[in-house]
């Protein structure tokens, strides 16, 4: 029996998840790391501990088994967060920038006032904001010496994490990453598929400091001195984390949808073999390349803030002691009774794309207790989706008939149903929730011909249980009424 790892790398740890040929779960381990905030609105991941945590979660997931009998590894990442480190040696040369971080906000506006806002989006489908790679790349190369002085000396590496990691499992053998991670960074054309000088030139950023892009699924690299695992194992299969959920869950036809609930919230449609261009402020993105040449396109929204919202419940106001105590506190009241949280702890994603709003709870009382803030919480992170979805919905000029979701928040059902509430849509959940890792497994298993093609594959995907909406359209606008009326206050528009 041969296995596959994948290597789900995320914003606060790392999960291994080893399958066999049958897609029969064998192990699976994660470790979390710890978050930097150096300054206000900056987050940051130390490389070091990131690489440290992937380590430890492939030697737990391969102990019980021959590691030798590991035939591909999928690779699967929070795709915004951008690395920097020396091309020789694999070495990092400073934190990486997260994803979530709005230290780039001044530069972001800096482009808009030039008028380049249409130019970037017709090049790459993305908004110009922080959240985006590259104008952390323009920032780390005026801002950080050793990155500065890496460069001129023609060893600087930048790239998305999956690139690192690849760097780090091959001994430095590779410089390679693939279009959904590439078509991230503000500095890759959309449809042309290649790093862009203009858009670079622009950004500040030189082209040569970008990876190499392969397609989706097919040979990357070999490891080379990887603790866990002999020499010689191939990487076939790298999707950047919501595209890989998107194949995770079966959504391979033009029209399928799903969100993922992670840190953040992501809605993903398959758009098809042609990207869509949004009106109301989504993105377009590479969703795979798994065979050269073919690409397949996605509109996607996001949500900086959902299961970190949870988070901070537990971390910062302490009102539970971990966050699967949320859905009970949650649902020992009947309703938020009126309270309405805003998730806005590092500005707001689509539709809206403000870095500098803030998280609000409005509606607060002298009856409002823990019960209502942590119901508030919950109904906040539906609430944005809904928006999101509302956009959707206009760029296609029709409405959604059901979404797929999945990731740790999916879990909860309060949350699963007051989000059919408020979408006024049927929710399907899969049986597997970490469909992350299932698509990097699906990736690698394609790359190295275990799966011979998507029908292959795509008998595997099955349902849990899936949540109807019970609100009428009235209650359905009255809550919608009082959620926008939080968000212009929580917004600087």
């Amino acid at each position: 029996m041969n296995y596959v790892l994948a290597i789900d790398q995320g914003t606060t740890g790392t999960t291994a998840l080893l399958i066999d040929e049958d897609l029969n779960r064998v192990a699976e381990a994660s470790v979390d790391f710890e978050q930097h905030f150096p300054k206000p609105g900056w987050v940051e991941h130390d490389l070091g501990e990131v690489w440290t945590t992937v380590v430890q979660t492939v030697l737990e997931v391969t102990r019980h088994i021959d590691p030798r009998k590991v035939a591909a590894i999928g690779i699967t990442n929070q795709r915004e967060t951008l690395c920097f480190w020396d091309r020789a040696t694999g070495e990092p040369l400073g934190r990486a920038i997260v994803w979530q971080d709005r230290r780039t906000a001044g530069l972001c506006e800096e482009l808009k006032k030039r008028g380049l806002e249409d130019f970037f989006r017709e090049r790459t489908g993305l908004l110009l904001d922080p959240y985006f790679s590259g104008t952390k790349a323009a920032w780390a190369l005026e801002n950080w010496s050793d990155v500065k002085q890496a460069w001129k000396a023609g060893r600087l590496a930048a790239g998305t994490i999956d690139s690192y990691l690849m760097a780090r499992l091959s001994g430095a053998a590779v410089h390679v990453t693939e279009p959904s991670n590439a078509s991230r960074t503000l500095a890759f054309h959309l449809t042309e598929h290649r790093w862009d000088a203009d858009l670079c030139r622009e950004l500040g950023v030189p082209t040569d400091i970008w990876p190499e892009v392969r397609p989706s699924a097919g040979t990357f690299a070999l490891t080379r001195g990887f603790p866990a695992l002999p020499d010689g194992v191939p990487v076939t299969g790298v999707l950047g984390d919501q595209q890989a959920a998107l194949l995770g869950q079966a959504c391979f036809k033009e029209g399928q949808a799903k969100c993922t609930y992670g840190t953040g919230a992501f809605l993903l449609m398959n758009t098809g073999k042609k990207p869509v261009i949004s009106r109301h402020k989504l993105v377009s993105t590479i969703a795979w390349e798994l065979k050269k040449g073919e690409f397949t396109y996605a509109l996607e929204g996001s949500a900086f803030i959902a299961g970190a919202a949870v988070q901070w419940l537990r971390d910062g106001l302490k009102i539970i002691p971990d966050a699967a105590s949320v859905e009970a506190l949650a649902g020992s009241v009947s309703s938020s009774e009126g309270v309405v949280f805003v998730p806005a702890l590092t500005g707001l994603g689509a539709p809206y794309w403000d870095p500098s709003a803030t998280g609000l709870f409005t509606g607060i009382t002298r009856g409002t207790t823990h019960a209502h803030l942590a119901r508030a919480v919950l109904e906040g992170i539906a609430f944005q989706n809904a928006d999101i979805l509302g956009a959707m919905e206009k760029d296609l000029g029709k409405p959604l008939s059901g979404l797929n979701v999945d990731g740790g928040a999916a879990a909860n059902n309060l949350l699963m149903q007051f989000q059919a509430d408020i979408l006024g849509v049927e929710l399907n959940r899969p049986r597997y929730l970490e469909t992350t890792s299932l698509g990097a497994v699906f990736a690698a298993g394609l790359g190295a011909g275990i799966f011979a093609d998507l029908a292959d594959i795509e008998q595997t995907w099955k349902k849990d249980r899936s949540f109807t909406p019970t609100f009428s359209p009235a209650e359905r606008g009255e809550a919608l009424q009082r959620w926008h009326q939080a968000i212009r206050r929580a917004t600087t528009a």
